[in-house]
């Protein structure tokens, strides 16, 4: 048989080595030889001798999870083999965090991890309890982080002399060292008026990096009903 659905990119490779690799865009392949950590519901195909089983966050996060919303329902997947993962067609990105590293993310943005990362549920700084308080996942240690972005994402410098808003339903992540406040741009009675609605921003200072998704995001299965975003449960469940 023949037709482009067979091109070189659409087609599964031996593996070369353990860890993860892009497919493609969409989709990324984790070759275990171990253990891999996934959000449950990630995973679209696997071949090989492999288990798949709830992971165990630990009481603290788990905790964390039932009071905000946040964070990350995730299964572990253990033996040798290989798995796909992805998320409604969304864009595949793998991070390399170094020992020093951190990020602050959006549990809803998360795709699958290497096991050497350590992983947290932490009150954005800054937020206070508005809106119940704002709630991120926080990665950091040495390995890979495969995230995922509603279309192409913008990655917008953000230093001491010029700091970034951005829209909390939008944003996907950033450097965990930046500085955070919630902003409010307009008055209730502007918005009534016909502004544009955006009432509330995260603004980040500091040096390092922020990750916008040219979306504010779809409510996954487990999110139905929620506001999503940062201002509900993301991920829940």
């Amino acid at each position: 048989m023949r037709g482009d659905i067979f091109k070189a990119e659409n087609m599964a490779q031996p593996p070369t080595q353990a860890g993860m690799s892009l497919q493609h865009s969409k989709s990324v392949k984790y070759t275990v030889n171990g253990e891999a950590l996934a959000r449950q519901g990630a995973m679209v195909a696997f071949r090989g001798n492999l288990a798949f089983e709830v992971k165990s966050q630990g009481v603290g996060n788990f905790l964390k999870r039932a009071v905000t919303g946040e964070g990350v329902a995730l299964m572990s997947v253990r033996g040798q083999g290989e798995v796909w993962f992805a998320s409604g067609a969304s864009d595949c990105f793998i991070l390399d965090l170094e020992p020093n590293d951190a990020l602050s993310i959006n549990g809803r943005n998360v795709l699958c991890f290497d096991p050497t990362l350590r992983y947290d549920i932490q009150m954005v700084r800054g937020a206070g309890m508005f809106g119940g308080g704002l709630f991120n996942c926080v990665f950091s240690g040495q390995g890979r982080l495969a995230i995922v972005s509603e279309g192409a994402p913008i990655v917008i410098p953000v230093s001491p002399q010029m700091p970034v808003l951005v829209d909390t339903d939008a944003v996907v992540g950033w450097s965990s060292s930046l500085q955070t406040t919630i902003q409010k741009s307009q008055s209730l009675k502007s918005m009534l008026r016909g502004g544009s609605g955006e009432l509330f921003q995260l603004a980040l200072s500091g040096q390092g990096f922020v990750i916008v998704q040219p979306s504010e995001g779809r409510p996954t299965p487990q999110q139905s009903g929620s506001s999503g975003g940062l201002l509900g449960n993301v991920l829940g469940g």
